[in-house]
């Protein structure tokens, strides 16, 4: 199931805070260790960083 997009904002520092519900549903956590990376104009992808890694690992991309 695919919730509402949620509306962010950048702040002064360029911090973005994302709602818990959105964390929740794509399965992660408070304190997980994420690589962020621009996936195209307009787009910022967030990974876990294992799941990013063992993918580099196995050949395939991010």
């Amino acid at each position: 199931m695919i919730r509402e997009p949620a509306e962010v904002f950048i702040d002064e520092s360029g911090r973005v805070q994302l709602p818990l519900g959105l964390l929740a549903e794509a399965g992660l956590d408070v304190g997980n260790h994420l690589l962020a990376y621009s996936d195209g104009d307009g787009r910022i992808m967030l990974r876990r960083a294992s799941d990013a890694i063992d993918d580099l690992e196995q050949g395939l991309g991010l």
